[in-house]
């Protein structure tokens, strides 16, 4: 026997808040049923019965079938399907995706002359997926009551979890709809729950644009910066998040219920985000990632299903030409991947162009920070070649095989984060840009040492983080249809941004 919330069949919609309506009620109904299962089960201080209920919920769906495999507009970079036939996508959290799920259907409703259908799936919602950020439910349950868990509940399968559809190796069974979007609604809650244990803060409060950095030089002058937007009453920014949910609104705002709940925690996460954030989440997120591409392949992996508008770096790295100085910048057009992180996902023979949108945007953000024009603006700014490796230490090598490829690969800087990075942006169709800023120069005896780094960052870092900031304004600015690149776009595409 199973206990189910009411089951909703595949009802047609052409009108989008509609259909985001029923998506809403038939979560909060699987929502509300695992819930109150789950205090029950807990109330069961004798553990269950040998032959207990099961109890499960099944998220939404939406589904789109067509028959016309011609499509008006091929500028599009997303918004429709490339062929005849269906297409469905599971769904979850409704009051975090609001406006991307209206408009992903709004945009499917414009493009192609059907309807579209929304109800329940025959995919079930894990328990721990169910849960508010505050539950904590294992505490209060006997050792007997953790041990038959699973004959209850569903528990997270990571056969559900994969990325096969981002990295194009996903072939529905005959008979099986095509997605609709690059993530299963599993593999979204997976990684909404990941990102609070590595960033202190709550989905919620991501912004659309994303910084990236690797120095904690760059969080104190964000937190300073974000403070001081807070003081301002005319600010196109309404609050500053740091981890713990700790929000501080700006001058005039009235606190949001709930909000003041937010408590620093006493240790750092391992990646801290902190969050200035506009009331159409077209913010800016900063987050350290420390140092290294598994960290950077990690928290991607993670922030890919809020489906930002942009991600870019900004972090130190090594200079490799005797003609820059320290706190030159480095404009990234390519990328040599030594990483490893990401070979099985995305294999070295697959190319990471520069998108031209970013990349003006950097170098026009470099120009407005820096009041610097042509020659001179040359003069601070190079762009080439970015080396990532994941070898600390690469200088050591008594062979001198690094510096031969960086060399032949016309390499003009080497960090540890960006080409993975970028590659997530690319494998996840996320438009993504690089700009570092030169704090050592190892192949010609300028190494990085406490006296020299402490002058440096307090010379640049400021500069820097404007010039980041600045460049998403840019973006902002010049409208998002122009940044999704048709560059990041597979031969046959999931429909949904």
């Amino acid at each position: 026997m199973i206990s189910l919330p009411t089951f909703v069949p595949p009802t047609p919609f052409t009108d989008p808040d509609a259909a985001l309506a029923l998506t809403r009620r038939i979560y909060d109904a699987a929502l509300a049923h695992l819930r109150e299962a789950l205090q029950a089960y807990v109330a069961q201080t004798d553990g269950p019965a040998e032959q207990p209920t099961r109890v499960r919920a099944h998220y939404p769906f939406v589904r789109l079938t067509t028959t016309n495999s011609r499509h008006p507009n091929t500028r599009l970079a997303y918004g429709f399907v490339s062929h005849a036939g269906h297409y469905e996508a599971t769904l979850t959290r409704p009051d975090l995706y609001a406006d991307y799920y209206r408009e992903q259907f709004r945009l499917l409703l414009a493009n192609h002359p059907v309807t579209l259908e929304v109800g329940t799936s025959n995919h079930p919602i894990p328990l721990p997926f169910s849960l508010a950020d505050d539950d904590h439910f294992e505490g209060s349950m006997t050792t007997r009551q953790r041990q038959r868990l699973a004959e209850v509940f569903d528990l997270p399968d990571l056969g559900n979890m994969d990325d096969s559809i981002a990295n194009g190796m996903y072939r529905p069974l005959p008979g099986e709809a095509y997605p609709l979007a690059l993530f299963t609604a599993p593999r979204v809650d997976y990684s909404l729950h990941r990102l609070r244990h590595y960033t202190g803060t709550s989905p919620e409060h991501f912004q659309n644009f994303i910084l990236f950095t690797n120095y904690q030089f760059y969080i104190d002058e964000f937190i300073a910066l974000g403070q001081l937007e807070m003081q301002n009453a005319s600010s196109a920014y309404c609050g500053f998040v740091q981890p713990g949910n700790v929000v501080t609104h700006r001058a005039g705002l009235p606190s949001v219920p709930g909000e003041e709940q937010g408590i620093p925690p006493p240790r750092g996460p391992q990646m801290p985000a902190y969050h200035l954030k506009r009331d159409d989440r077209s913010g800016i997120t900063l987050v350290n990632i420390g140092v290294g591409p598994s960290n950077a392949k990690t928290i991607t992996d993670h922030i890919a299903v809020l489906r930002p508008h942009a991600w870019i770096m900004v972090g130190h790295c090594a200079g490799l030409r005797n003609s820059q100085q320290l706190g030159d910048y480095v404009l990234a057009h390519g990328y040599v991947r030594e990483d490893h992180v990401l070979d099985e996902d995305l294999p070295l023979w697959i190319p990471v162009p520069a998108l031209a949108e970013v990349q003006v945007a950097l170098e026009t953000a470099v120009a407005d920070v820096t009041a610097l024009q042509g020659a001179e603006l040359k003069r601070v700014m190079r762009t080439g070649t970015v080396a990532t490796t994941d070898n600390r230490n690469w200088e050591l090598l008594g062979d001198h095989a690094p510096q031969r490829r960086f060399s032949q690969s016309r390499a003009v800087a080497l960090d540890m984060e960006s080409a993975t990075i970028a590659a997530n942006g690319f494998r996840f169709r996320v438009p993504y840009g690089t700009l570092l800023c030169v704090s050592d120069k190892p192949l010609h005896g300028e190494i990085k040492l406490p006296g020299m780094a402490n002058h440096f960052y307090r010379e640049r870092v400021s500069q820097h983080l404007l010039i980041g900031i600045r460049a998403i304004e840019r973006l902002r600015e010049n409208g998002l249809d122009r940044l999704h690149s048709r560059k990041l776009r597979s031969f046959a595409e999931v429909a949904f941004q």
